[in-house]
This record gives structure tokens, sequence and C-alpha cells, in this order.
């Protein structure tokens, strides 16, 4: 087996380093030959790399020592202008020095041309984590879970809509479970399995809507499901630009429909697999309770509100159902939970770490859940709501000021860009005054 395989199911996060630690001998000899390349990649609140590539041989001495990046990454807006220096924000923008990255060589994967992608973790030059960097946000979580003696396994589907550089999908109509109809997607498809083929890809399958197609990555350990959802988003990018089409991972493509991003959770101890309803009920219990308070990390954009007030497999009503794709969580099986809250464009470390702050914040409490079917709320109908519960509901609490401050800061600056704008919208409404 290769030291940069994916494998299937838990890992602790002692297991994991261990496994990087046994990469990183393959990795430093691999980046020494000469002609290799490194990409070193950080993901930042937009649910994207940021990245630096070095060359043979310094790539090789980066392994051990890490590469700086500018600490701005955590707190820039999507077009990458700084968000206003406030509270903690400042340690990130006064200045604009240089974080560490540390390279997880656990991660590693090939992106052709004896090039490497790596995912590192960043920290500040006095070895301290950076706790407003995605990754950091996630192991704060899984460290609280693994106190309670559980370790989780992920499982992420992001839908994508494939359209041309005119921005009509590839498809002419809704091609769900279809082979007939998506001709159009063949090539583009078969290079994105050749380029996807490390990943450990469990299925894919054109989907609902014209031109959507979802790619789905076997279960593994949270930091590894994650990381590896923006690979694939990644990858999914290159390959459609070389084909002269573009990969729309928008929340709600057009109104009525859906990019998700549904999360697949099952929790195992130490003597196996938990089923439901014991500590699975608890941490679903616990997920129910915060899921609106959470809002903004399941729906960072004002196009996430459009998914969730118009598309109808989008549940905004919070409630639970045995294998029920209408109901916000779904409980397959026994022993695992799919989380269908967050759309394309959440960031998925965060998504996960929110739903193990509040599965954990379950498990601690003895919560126990609604019968199956029962609303218990619902989540915030827009992001003026989110925002309010960002600013006041129980954020702070489940994943610290400094996250909740920095959400807080992602979603005015959101809005302000909303705000700031003429769209379609404003046009025809407007001739419609007239």
């Amino acid at each position: 087996m290769s030291p940069f395989d994916r494998p299937v199911g838990p890992r602790s996060l002692a297991v994991r380093a261990e496994a990087g630690t046994a990469a990183a001998e393959v990795l430093r000899r691999v980046l020494a030959e000469d002609g290799a390349r490194l990409v070193l990649l950080v993901p930042d609140p937009h649910a994207r790399f940021a990245a630096v590539e070095l060359a043979a041989p310094f790539a090789a001495e980066v392994v051990d020592s890490g590469y700086g990046m500018c600490s701005y990454v955590f707190a820039w807006t999507p077009e990458r202008e700084p968000l206003p220096e406030i509270g903690p924000l400042k340690p990130y923008l006064a200045g604009f020095g240089d974080l560490r990255l540390r390279l997880d060589a656990a991660t590693a994967f090939p992106l052709g041309d004896r090039t490497w992608a790596v995912v590192g973790d960043a920290e500040f030059p006095s070895g301290e984590p950076a706790g407003l960097a995605p990754r950091t946000v996630l192991r704060t979580q899984l460290t609280r879970l693994e106190e309670h003696g559980l370790v989780p396994s992920i499982g992420i589907e992001h839908e994508v809509v494939f359209r041309n550089l005119a921005g009509e999908p590839l498809t002419g109509h809704g091609v769900d479970y279809a082979l007939g109809g998506t001709e159009r997607l063949a090539p583009l498809l078969a290079d994105l399995r050749a380029a996807t083929a490390g990943l450990g890809v469990e299925s894919a399958r054109a989907e609902c809507h014209p031109g959507q197609y979802e790619v789905v990555l076997r279960h593994r350990d949270a930091l590894a499901a994650c990381d590896d959802a923006l690979l694939l988003q990644m990858a999914t990018r290159r390959v459609a630009a070389q084909h002269g089409a573009q990969a729309d991972y928008l929340a709600a493509p057009e109104p009525g429909q859906g990019n998700s991003c549904h999360v697949h959770l099952s929790l195992s101890a130490s003597d196996g697999p938990v089923g439901f309803p014991f500590a699975l009920g608890a941490f679903m219990a616990g997920v129910l309770r915060d899921a609106r308070s959470l809002s903004a990390v399941w729906a960072p954009t004002c196009n996430s509100y459009v998914r969730l007030r118009t598309a109808p497999f989008s549940p905004r009503e919070l409630r639970w159902g045995p294998d029920d794709r209408t109901s916000s969580i779904r409980l397959c099986g026994t022993s695992r939970l799919e989380f269908r809250f967050a759309g394309a464009d959440a960031q998925p470390h965060l998504v996960v770490a929110a739903l193990l702050a509040a599965g954990t914040a379950g498990l601690a409490e003895q919560l126990s859940p609604p019968d199956a079917g029962v609303p218990s709320g619902q989540l915030a109908s827009s992001p003026w709501e989110a925002l309010t519960l960002l600013e006041r509901g129980r954020v702070a609490e489940l994943l610290g000021e400094d996250v909740a401050a920095q959400q807080a800061a992602l979603l005015r600056e959101e809005l302000d860009a909303a705000l700031g704008s003429v769209t379609e919208v404003h046009r025809r409404r407007g001739a419609l005054r007239a």
C-alpha cells in the first residue's frame, strides 16, 4: 500500500499523525528528484485553497521546515481583499506578516508532470496554531470528540453543474441517474476519472438538474474527507477548463435547484461502530438543537439562501427520518447519519467542525432526539437572520469567539457586496414598476 493512499473508515488524530510521519519520509525523497514540484495548499474560509508552488530541491526541505504564507488568507474576502481589522482578525491583518505552513504529508496527491499537491496546517511564528484556519478549527473539534472515546468517519457528497463558457448547462434537461443525455459530458468525465484516480472515488452519477453531476469519495477520517473534497473540486475545475467548460459549485445554480454538500457521518469507539439511538442519537440531538445557530456555516453566501428557500431537497425545516431524503437529517441504516444542511459553497472543514461541535455537546449533555418526522425548528431564512444568530447565538460557545467573529465579518462583507451591486432581479422588478 502506498503511504499516500486514503484508507477507508475512521482514524484517530494520533493514528493519522503516524501516517503523516511515514508519508513524509517518502515525500521527501520524491521531491528531492530533479524536476519535481510541490504545490503547498491551505484551505481558506471560502471553500478553496490558497497555494504556493515550490521546485526541487528546495521543495524537499519544506517537508521538514514548512513554508511561509501571508496571514490574511484567513481574513480575506472572495476577491482576496482584507476584511476590516477588528478584534480577533487583527493578528491576521496587522502588518500582513507570514504564518508558517506545516505540511501534512498524508494528504499528498499527484497532479501529474511530477507535481505533488500537499495540504498544510498554519501556525504563528511562535508555533501556536492559527485559530482561524479551517483545519485548526476541525482539529480542535476532533480532539474534543476523542475525549468522549469516539472517532468519526466522514463521507462528503458535492454536486456540481457543468456549463459551457456561455453559461449554458452541458445537458439540456435533468439527468438524474441517466446515461442517455449525458453524452456531451463523457469526454470531460473520462478525464476527470483519470485526474482523481488517487482520491478513492466511491461512485459517480448524473444528478437531478441540467448539467449536474456528483462524484462521491469513500468514507475516511474527517481531515482527509474535507481536504480531499476540496482537492476533488480543484481537479474538477481544472479538467472542466481543459474542455472549455466551467464547474459551477453555486449552492443554487438556478431557483429551485441545489448543489449540496451532504455530510455522511458515523461514529466509532474502540470496540466498533456506534449505533442508533444511543451515542449517535445524542449526537444527532445536539446537532438538531444547534443547527439553526450555525446557519451561517451551512449557508455562507446570499446564494445559499436561494437554495434553502427554493430547492425541494434542501430542507430548511429541522427534522430527522429513517432513509428520508426530504428530512434535513437522514438516518441511513442504524449507524450512519446524513446531514443535508450545507450547500456546495460551504467550507467543508467548518461544516464538519460545526457538526462535531454541536454533536459533542449533545453527547456531553446526553440529549435525546425528538421522534422521527417531528420538526424541531428551522434554519435561518436569510443571511441577515443568520448574522444575528452568529452574533447572539451559541456559535462562540461551540466554535470559539474568534471563529464566530470571523464568520460574522465574512457574512457582513457578503451582504455589503450584494447591496453594492445591481442584478437582473433589480432590473426586472424595476421595469415592472414603470
